[in-house]
């Protein structure tokens, strides 16, 4: 019998999915988070490990000598060395396309916070503002309307171009650029070159992976190039951003405001310059966390080791 081991499970799980299904292909035990001093004792009875944001490096990987299988609990994969792993004949594998209409909704749900600031307004009127208020309305922020605006998706697999067909959908004009050449658009979305994105954009949204070729893909040059006037939201990794750069482009008025549900250190330390920052709004890594898309992460992560139990491995990335 397998023995199976889940590093980090609270996340996917809280409380509201169960294991069964993966409990029945093996011993299983899940931790709901493992500190870097656990690691080791944890894992080295494993043949399979499972793991979404707990790191496994390369040094880690020869001290667990039963293990024969990794699984990412996530699209992203950087938690694990893969050339490690691929070394010493260890499949890792992840799972694709579970989140892609929770995060492009979420990329909505921030961009309409920073179009009209409802959280912020809704606050107000429970504080008693508008009982006192002598007009019958009040607003303490400019009102976007979205309608004719455009949108730059940077990024466009699945995920941005689920967020083109809701821009669409607004009436936003739809300009994006990919870093893989030869991705295929919509025929609604114009292709342009990066910087033209950031030049035309009133919104710059991120839909791209985390590669050495993106980090700090939105820098103080990109950030320059934008309109006074445009928006920024990240929903895809967080280092993809300069935070620095951001922040000083938020707090100089250089643009007009942010929506960030990653960051480059999660959690955030408390002097993180985003967390002050003019007009920034932040989540905490929401976008993929409705329970329809976690379970259908479960379904997928528990068919990857089932898939690799017969034989028959599938979403291996490496």
């Amino acid at each position: 019998m397998a023995e199976i081991v889940v590093l980090d499970g609270f996340t996917l799980n809280p409380g509201d999915l169960d294991w069964n299904e993966l409990q029945s292909l093996g011993h299983c035990v899940v931790y709901e988070r493992t500190a870097r001093a656990e690691l080791l004792r944890r894992a080295i009875p494993a043949d399979i490990l499972l793991t979404n944001k707990t790191v496994l490096s390369g040094a880690d990987l020869p001290n667990l000598p039963r293990l024969k299988y990794i699984g990412v609990l996530a699209t992203g994969t950087n938690v694990v060395d893969l050339a490690a792993a691929h070394a010493r004949g260890i499949p890792v594998t992840h799972v694709p396309a579970y989140g892609t209409q929770s995060v492009a909704q979420t990329t909505f749900a921030l961009l309409l916070e920073l179009a009209h600031h409802v959280g912020h307004h809704a606050q107000t009127v429970r504080a008693g503002r508008w009982t006192r208020s002598a007009d019958f309305c009040y607003w303490d922020f400019p009102l976007l309307e979205l309608e004719g605006l455009t949108i730059g998706i940077v990024g466009l697999g699945r995920i941005g171009r689920a967020v083109a067909h809701i821009a669409a959908a607004f009436g936003l004009k739809v300009l994006a650029c990919d870093p893989l050449a030869g991705v295929a658009a919509p025929p609604f979305v114009r292709v342009v070159e990066l910087d033209s994105l950031f030049r035309a954009s009133d919104i710059v949204s991120l839909h791209c992976p985390l590669t050495s070729e993106t980090a700090g893909l939105v820098n103080a040059s990109r950030l320059a190039l934008m309109k006074p006037t445009a928006l920024l939201i990240n929903t895809s990794r967080g280092p993809v951003v300069d935070e620095p750069a951001l922040a000083d482009a938020l707090n100089s008025g250089r643009i007009a405001g942010a929506a960030l549900d990653v960051l480059a250190v999660e959690p955030p330390p408390a002097d993180n310059v985003l967390l002050g920052a003019r007009n920034c709004i932040i989540t905490p890594h929401l976008s993929w966390a409705t329970r329809a898309a976690r379970a259908r992460l479960m379904k997928i992560a528990v068919g990857n080791v089932r898939s690799f139990l017969q034989g028959a491995p599938q979403n291996v990335v490496n």
